[in-house]
């Protein structure tokens, strides 16, 4: 009998260590430690609103997704298969896997996409307009100012003695820059002065239905140029602040009609403007009748459910869902309260804190407005509420004929 010789053992190849600092966010990064959960070493991606990037532009991303965030970890898939030459049998090193994706021989670098994108974020800054609409004296200036911090609306004072209230709705949009941990912000507040103060209200809305989609066919223009810009300026109105009367009866006919309008064409929140003039009872009691009156009118508002994208999305809105309108408390004045300034309104009974959330609802308004939701905001309006326009009008007109430079150029002017 001949002599067994004993298949060759290779001793398997080193794993590379992972660079010490490759991948991991600065201490003073706004995001925390962000992965892919590939191959066992890494950590989860974040959610579409934790990195706000411009939607629509020419930006930090070129994947097939539509969001920040998705579509990250797919291409790994096959990473590391068909490696291996045949030995001695058929099986493959590093086949496919059922499941997902492959094992991974050693560190990539792959996570560092996310830190990459932060990155040129933080360069190029982005765009979030806001309007608010409302009848005058229900404080939209003051909650907008209240909101991020700073003077960005128009005087919050009200109407000057010598001002006259406008006979039809004007549409008056101002832009201010904001920064905050490195993060540049253009911010766009576009105020409606007039809407719903006259004696007759009819077809108040069509000003501001017609400004919207004015913004739409703005940028449908810059989309189909031939020479297209690197980033297209986005003046899209990605959120509308509706501000309901605190009258603990129900919705006005104007309010229903208003936002049975322009649901499908903008994103729109309810709020319940200066709580501080009901009760706690009051209050609950007027926004489970405001909800069923919203719902019993077919008027979908942000966040639409049909837009939920899994079961965690489902499970965060509902919540959401079920807490609107929020009734809400602005005031851009400090006061002491034990020992410490906080925002509130002064009354003879006391301070109302505006971001106590025992006070009024502020703070979950602003944590889902801005820390949670603000980039998706953003991507609804592109891929949903702008889509549906572009679709229209490319319908309408046999597609739209590429514009010149100098067309442009001149309906800039």
């Amino acid at each position: 009998m001949s002599d067994i010789v004993p298949p060759e053992v290779r001793p398997k190849p080193a794993v590379p260590a992972k660079p010490p600092n490759v991948g991991a966010p600065s201490p003073s990064s706004p995001f925390p430690p962000q992965g892919l959960g590939v191959g066992g070493g890494g950590i989860s991606a974040p959610p579409p609103s934790a990195i706000p990037v411009p939607t629509g532009s020419h930006g930090p991303i070129h994947g097939g997704s539509h969001s920040v965030g998705h579509g990250i970890g797919h291409s790994v898939s096959h990473a590391g298969s068909h490696t291996a030459p045949h030995s001695g049998g058929h099986s493959h090193s590093g086949s496919h896997s059922s499941s997902g994706g492959s094992t991974l021989l050693g560190y990539i670098g792959i996570d560092t996409i996310i830190e990459q994108m932060r990155k040129k974020t933080m360069k190029t800054g982005f765009d979030f307009n806001i309007m608010v609409v409302g009848h005058s004296g229900l404080g939209k200036s003051t909650l907008v100012n209240t909101l991020f911090k700073s003077q960005v609306s128009r005087r919050s004072a009200g109407w000057a003695r010598d001002e006259k209230i406008p006979k039809t709705v004007e549409i008056k949009a101002v832009s201010h820059v904001i920064e905050e941990g490195g993060v540049k912000m253009k911010l766009t507040v576009v105020d409606t002065p007039g809407f719903g103060d006259q004696i007759n209200n009819d077809n108040c809305w069509e000003p501001i239905s017609k400004y919207i989609n004015e913004q739409y066919e703005k940028f449908l223009k810059e989309e189909v140029n031939i020479t297209r810009k690197k980033r297209i300026p986005d003046t899209r109105v990605h959120c509308c602040l509706y501000f309901i009367s605190p009258t603990g009866h129900s919705l006005r006919q104007l309010d229903t009609e208003f936002m049975k309008r322009l649901s499908h064409s903008v994103n729109i929140i309810p709020v319940i403007a200066k709580a501080d003039t009901l009760t706690i009872e009051e209050r609950q009691e007027f926004k489970q009748r405001v909800r069923k009156e919203l719902e019993m009118s077919g008027i979908e508002f942000y966040p639409q459910k049909e837009f939920d994208d899994d079961m965690e999305d489902k499970s965060d809105n509902d919540k959401i869902r079920e807490a609107m309108p929020f009734a809400v408390v602005g005031s851009d004045k400090e006061y002491q309260v034990n020992g410490k300034r906080v925002l509130g309104r002064k009354t003879a009974w006391g301070i109302v804190e505006v971001e106590n959330p025992n006070h009024c609802e502020f703070a979950q308004l602003r944590d889902f407005l801005i820390r949670s939701h603000l980039q998706d905001l953003k991507e609804v309006t592109h891929n949903i509420h702008y889509e549906t326009y572009r679709a229209k009008r490319l319908n309408e007109n046999g597609g739209l004929h590429p514009i010149s430079s100098a067309e442009t150029q001149e309906s800039n002017l």
